[in-house]
């Protein structure tokens, strides 16, 4: 066996560990983020502790892989889920309007599909789709030109993807792709929807299942279909009793109510960061969860309109807000994941638990607040500002425009080895290493709560050790050490803290020559 498909078996293995002796089946997927932006540009990775730190840049997930199977189908090395690896419907090779099915079409058509000689593909869930998206993309939102030259999709290139084809009249964002998953609340001006993914833009909304307003036909949308690990997507939450909630499916924990105010975006971070400094519910390696994080706590069997709560389960706190038609709802909630677009990073993506509302105008060209895109929508508020600029909202759907939102921290469960449940030692945080990826010298960030005898160890993707940058007792505060890997290949590499001979955590670096 190749040391490329040891690794591979390595990764996957890690990434279906155990929680309470049990397997992980829904693994969140990162968002390939490695840029980090303050509320407008790229910037340098940001001091620990400083602002901007905490952002989704600087938290190594689980990274996207993919295993192109060179039979028209995809397999993702973390989620464990087969893909079809393109849309087209009409074999021509190409990715257009043509390929495009209403959602009735979608769902139907999956008995039928055999891609790659299977028989059991179905209509992927929102959950299941999202697994998909990277907040590599750059949203083309308000270009209004007609060459993609130079935009950026929200998906893996191992994939075969389109814009929407101006050649049929769409815009260049059409480029929706359908879900198996309905809204159990009317959008718009009250049309049953489904919650799909634009890949094009970087965004869950709900569209029409029928035609939009002002249309005599149904909507259509891009398909993928999917197949294989039928658990994805499903929550496994345990109250544990003290603030806080796991979810032993994915292997993350959140705090049980949010910070109880609108914030922006940096405020946001610098909240999650007090947190850590004041040990909130005895922990002090909370961070605000990336957009793919976020998402996976949404149950989309609730709605403030049908359930009188908001996109969530009971076991969670939420607190309620007045919104902008003076009715009690629910919150939009920040990510750490920036929403880049062609503009720049002024935007970061959030999760709507309560309406993603919008003002969309009436025949008589008066503006309408409405749940145009459902609970559990991710769109993108911009990071700083005054709200007030935006009377009725932005876009084509007025989408309400708060820049205030609400925080949920959330932190990471562990594996012992053992089959019981471990949690991160309480004292130290290991920080993403700068630059990354890196040529030839990196530098390794991590904070201590007391002394203790410390070391910052290096393994290849074999699980090798190969270096031992540092080794030696240390004072309590941050420290930084430099690691050359001058003599070593490009590649990945996993660095890890301990301390008094406890594994603190482990993250991944990447050399590039």
């Amino acid at each position: 066996m190749s040391a490329y498909r040891i690794a591979t078996c390595l990764v996957l293995a890690a990434t279906l560990c155990a929680i309470g002796g049990r397997a992980q089946p829904y693994p969140v997927v990162d968002t390939g983020q490695r840029t980090f932006y303050d509320v407008s540009a790229e910037i340098s990775p940001p001091a620990p502790g400083s602002a901007f730190d905490g952002q989704d840049a600087g938290h190594d997930g689980h990274q996207p892989e993919y295993r192109d199977n060179h039979d028209g189908t995809v397999t993702d090395l973390v989620t464990g889920l087969m893909w079809q690896q393109s849309p087209d419907r009409t074999g021509d090779g190409l990715v257009t309007a043509e390929d495009k099915l209403s959602y009735q079409d979608a769902v139907a058509a999956a008995a039928t599909c055999t891609t790659g000689g299977y028989d059991d593909w179905r209509l992927p869930s929102i959950k299941e789709l999202y697994s998909l998206i990277l907040f590599t993309g750059r949203d083309p939102s308000g270009y209004t030109g007609t060459s993609t030259d130079g935009l950026i999709p929200f998906i893996d290139t191992v994939f075969a993807f389109g814009y929407g084809d101006t050649q049929a009249g769409e815009r260049i964002i059409d480029a929706q792709f359908a879900s198996a998953t309905l809204s159990v609340a009317p959008i718009m001006v009250g049309e049953e929807g489904m919650f799909g993914v634009n890949f094009a833009d970087g965004r869950i909304k709900g569209y029409p299942t029928g035609p939009m307003p002002g249309q005599t036909e149904p909507k259509k949308f891009y398909v993928l279909y999917v197949r294989g690990n039928p658990a994805y997507g499903i929550n496994d939450f345990k109250d544990n009793g003290d603030g806080t909630v796991s979810d032993e499916a994915t292997g993350l924990m959140w705090a049980q109510q949010d910070n109880g105010e609108a914030v922006n975006w940096q405020e946001a971070l610098a909240w999650v960061r007090q947190c850590n400094a004041t040990a909130y519910l005895g922990y002090t390696d909370w961070r605000l969860p990336d957009v793919k994080e976020l998402q996976s706590i949404v149950d989309y069997a609730r709605s403030p309109s049908t359930t009188s709560s908001a996109t969530i389960d009971p076991l969670f706190d939420c607190s309620t807000i007045v919104d902008e038609g003076g009715q009690e709802n629910y919150p939009f909630y920040w990510s750490s994941t920036t929403h880049a677009s062609l503009a720049g990073g002024q935007s970061a993506a959030y999760v709507a638990f309560g309406e993603a509302l919008g003002w969309m105008r009436d025949p008589f060209g008066n503006y309408q607040l409405m749940d145009v895109h459902g609970a559990g929508s991710q769109r993108s508020d911009p990071k700083a500002g005054d709200p007030s600029r935006y009377p009725y909202g932005f876009g084509p759907q007025g989408d309400v425009i708060r820049i205030y939102n609400y925080v949920r921290p959330v932190r990471d469960l562990i594996s012992n080895g053992v089959g019981e449940r471990g949690e991160l030692p309480r004292g130290a945080e290991l920080y993403q290493n700068y630059p990354n990826p890196f040529n030839p010298v990196t530098t390794i960030a991590f904070r201590l709560d007391r002394a203790g005898h410390t070391a910052v160890r290096v393994f290849n993707l074999l699980g090798e050790e190969i270096d031992t940058p540092l080794e030696a007792s240390l004072p309590g505060g941050y420290h930084t050490v430099a690691w050359d890997a001058r003599a070593e290949p490009s590649g990945r590499y996993f660095y890890r803290l301990e301390l008094s001979g406890t594994v603190v955590a482990t993250r991944s670096m990447t050399l590039l020559r």
